[in-house]
């Protein structure tokens, strides 16, 4: 009962008024629409760029809003960034196309082009336009310029596309330009919608959040589940998993300590943080074998979250066995790892996707049922699991160290299909 009256002064501050109010109690006036993130994903490296060309980026948005902002970067590159234009719209029924009327220049302070540095990452301005949860959006962006390497996310598991001859095709309605297709990301790093909702919780982990295992192109990474589970609750969820990452070092991208504040902290309306990451320093090279290192990064983790008043679910390692890499060291380390997840007392609440996905008959392997066939990541229906277990752990009222139980007061979970 104290670690939940902890927990509620943690979050309690962060809600809207709307939220805290009693049920008789009205503003004198509304206050106005925040910012929140709807979409992210994290920088993971650099490919070569290709001067001239149009990206047109398809992202799947978690709440909605009236309003949007994109967010780009050049964090990883090494020269400036020219982007000389910027659209947004929402997508057609398939494909490169946007939706007739829905498609909007993005300026940067007024203007429609922007040069960003080596390192940086730049927002646009709020761009008028209504979104529902769950659209898909449409982010092109045209370099005119070889700005040098370019910052893109390589794991998208999403279709793109791409127009070779992008002058002036940023504009189009019609995705008759965009002759090539790509499995990645460029440039842009998140969307924000300004609108009802109740702020975002950040997913932030490695290949199992980034969504290695799942369908492409039907959003079945467990946050794109989560956000399903969530969306009753007006609370969007961002991807800041990078295929490959580690906790304690440098791997693919920068180490979880590094990116912290950039890929999470730092995040529009950001009101949760669920940390599922560690996997690939156990089985990684160089191997992280010393279960004390792990407990020191969570902590350090868990106490930089804090000190922005944003409460942190810790989500246990789950099983590899069967994967290349596996050791029995490594599962030894695993074990006394989430031993510590789940009765340290470093975070706020627990989600344990261990109990939820390992097989009865052998602990050290993921369910058959749960296993693409690599033995490490998961299929949907593992990721589902997953997003189910986050989701307890962050709203039900009856659990004992739920996050945000009050979260729930007033609304419906919503139905969820698959």
């Amino acid at each position: 009962m104290a670690k939940v009256v902890r927990l509620l002064a943690v979050l309690l501050p962060l809600l809207p008024a709307a939220l805290m109010a009693p049920a008789a109690a009205q503003p004198a006036q509304p206050a106005p629409p925040s910012w929140t993130g709807s979409w992210e994903t994290a920088p993971s490296g650099t490919t070569a760029a290709l001067p001239g060309a149009a990206f047109r980026n398809v992202v799947h948005l978690s709440v909605g809003g009236t309003a949007v902002r994109v967010r780009l970067s050049n964090r990883l590159g090494t020269r400036p960034l020219r982007l000389g234009a910027v659209t947004v719209a929402l997508r057609g029924a398939a494909g490169p196309a946007a939706l007739p009327g829905t498609l909007r220049t993005a300026t940067f302070h007024g203007a429609p082009e922007v040069t960003v540095p080596p390192g940086a990452d730049t927002v646009s301005d709020a761009v008028p336009l209504p979104v529902p949860p769950a659209a898909d959006l449409l982010v092109t962006v045209y370099t005119p310029d070889d700005s040098g390497p370019a910052t893109y996310h390589r794991t998208a598991l999403q279709t793109s596309y791409l127009a070779p001859a992008g002058a002036g095709r940023a504009a189009d309605e019609d995705g008759t330009a965009y002759t090539l297709t790509a499995s990645r990301w460029y440039y842009v790093t998140g969307v924000d919608v300004r609108g009802p909702a109740a702020g975002s919780v950040v997913a932030f982990g490695d290949s199992l959040t980034d969504g290695n295992g799942s369908t492409p192109d039907t959003n079945r990474r467990w946050p794109d589940r989560l956000a399903q589970r969530l969306r009753g609750h007006r609370l969007g969820v961002l991807n800041a998993g990078i295929a490959g990452n580690r906790l304690l070092r440098d791997g693919t991208g920068p180490s979880a300590l590094a990116r912290l504040d950039a890929d999470a902290l730092d995040r529009a309306g950001a009101r949760a943080l669920v940390v599922f990451e560690g996997i690939n320093d156990i089985k990684g090279t160089p191997q992280a074998y010393d279960p004390a290192a792990y407990a020191d990064a969570y902590r350090t983790l868990v106490a930089r979250a804090h000190a922005r008043g944003i409460p942190v679910v810790g989500v246990t390692l789950t099983p590899y066995g069967g994967y290349p890499a596996w050791t029995p060291a490594g599962e030894e380390v695993r074990l006394r790892v989430n031993a510590f997840i789940r009765t340290g007392g470093a975070f706020d609440a627990v989600a344990d996707a261990d109990a939820a996905v390992r097989d009865p008959a052998d602990p050290t392997r993921i369910l058959p049922a749960y296993d693409p066939g690599d033995h490490l990541h998961f299929n949907d229906a593992g990721m589902a699991a997953v997003a189910d277990t986050v989701h307890h752990a962050l709203i039900d009222p009856h659990h004992a160290v739920a996050v945000a139980p009050h979260l729930s007061d007033g609304f419906t979970t919503p139905q969820t299909t698959g």
